[in-house]
């Protein structure tokens, strides 16, 4: 009885942190800073920023209410949670402007082809070991 109880926590915590990253993911698409997200929620930043790290359990009204401010159903927080994966957690900190901004600017450009061949190059800058990684920064106005 225990270790099933031990299971069903992990298995709740990886969905948790799942549905919190993709908050994070819906509201950096739309350019959107957690400051921004929690005043159209009327509650802190600092919860915004807990949800988004699953530090703190969305309750299923809020996800309704957030799901209608970020533009989607209550489902596309759940759409591609795999039960066996291994949560990895998303770290506390901050605006990442960089982020935010290239999000705002890549959605802004109108040719299908480019927006593909640019998400292709990313993808390629973020996996081909033979490029050296630059030191992430987090820039904060």
């Amino acid at each position: 009885m225990v270790l099933d109880d031990i299971r069903e926590s992990r298995l709740s915590r990886r969905v948790d942190d799942h549905v919190g990253a993709r908050i994070r993911l819906r509201r950096t698409m739309l350019g959107m800073t957690q400051e921004q997200l929690a005043a159209a929620l009327g509650i802190s930043y600092q919860q915004v920023q807990k949800y988004e790290t699953g530090a703190n359990r969305v309750s299923a009204g809020r996800l309704f209410e957030v799901g209608q401010r970020l533009g989607v159903d209550v489902a596309y927080f759940f759409e591609g949670v795999d039960p066996t994966a291994v949560s990895k957690g998303l770290p506390h900190g901050g605006r990442n402007r960089v982020a935010i901004d290239l999000v705002r600017n890549f959605l802004e450009i109108a040719n299908e082809e480019q927006r593909s061949a640019l998400a292709n190059l990313v993808k390629t800058l973020k996996t081909d070991p033979s490029v050296p990684a630059a030191p992430a920064r987090e820039l904060v106005p």
